[in-house]
């Protein structure tokens, strides 16, 4: 079962909405439709994808997101066309800050999502666009995508991508991307961590959809769990961390889904999942 949706944020432009959602089945696929501005994270762009995942935040049905992209770029990354038209204004960057805390507000809702976020990247993702694919919890690149962090060739530095960069991939790897803003292959990418897997050319969404009715197929209380669980942690010493995750653990074991799956486990069925 499909179904559509347009998502237009308030200073969407005439031209149509900057974002498409559609559902299908339990899986929520959002793609960014503004393909002859190469998808950039532009005000209305951020706008859309802000206020579609707070829609999917509170969507109880949905329980994987797809993130894809049309046209021959994944996001290039921040409309400079846009901060440039305002680098004359006479509020110290007033507007350029705004742009920036969207953008930071957008990667933390994905991180914050219930539902676990796939990018499938079939073309180019840089500057914004490579954090965006950063940021989401799975990616599944085809094998013409490829990858950088290229704000150093223009003298601005991948600052806000290099938060999100840095939490994927090994610290050298992150570092020579921001330092020299080279591209990066799929190939690279998968082998530096950026992404889950490579797959052929236009196989991207179908690859990602299928991991996601993989984990759609799980628990969505223990999938929510996990998520919020993994990204705590991550930002604990390591002591704190077992700690924490010994209290998740405890609350998991006696949630209704976990004695459910066990009870399958031991009679050799499979589990149905009350997502509780």
């Amino acid at each position: 079962m499909k179904a559509q949706f347009s998502v237009r944020a308030a200073r969407g432009s005439a031209a149509g909405p900057p974002l498409l959602r559609e559902d299908i089945g339990n899986i929520a696929v959002l793609t960014l439709d503004r393909p002859q501005a190469r998808n950039t994270m532009s005000e209305a762009m951020l706008a859309a994808l802000r206020q579609e995942l707070e829609r999917l935040a509170a969507h109880k049905r949905i329980r994987a997101v797809v993130l894809a992209a049309n046209g021959p770029a994944f996001s290039a990354g921040h409309d400079l066309k846009e901060l440039t038209a305002h680098r004359a204004d006479p509020d110290h960057g007033r507007y350029t800050r705004q742009i920036m805390e969207s953008c930071s507000a957008v990667m933390l809702a994905i991180l914050r999502l219930p539902q676990p976020v796939i990018a499938a990247v079939e073309a180019t993702a840089t500057a914004a666009g490579c954090q965006l694919v950063a940021t989401c919890d799975l990616a599944v690149a085809s094998s013409n995508a490829k990858f950088c962090t290229p704000g150093v060739h223009i003298g601005l530095f991948c600052s806000t991508p290099m938060v999100a960069l840095s939490r994927n991939v090994g610290r050298k790897h992150a570092m020579e991307m921001l330092f020299t803003g080279d591209m990066v292959s799929a190939d690279d990418a998968y082998r530096i961590g950026l992404v889950n897997r490579v797959v052929g050319p236009g196989a991207a969404r179908d690859e990602a959809l299928k991991l996601a009715r993989k984990i759609a197929a799980k628990s969505a209380a223990v999938v929510r769990l996990g998520k919020e669980a993994f990204y705590r942690q991550l930002e604990m010493n390591v002591v704190d961390a077992y700690n924490y995750a010994n209290e998740v653990m405890l609350t998991n074991m006696m949630a209704r889904d976990a004695e459910e799956g066990m009870s399958a486990f031991v009679e050799k069925r499979t589990p149905i999942w009350e997502d509780r």
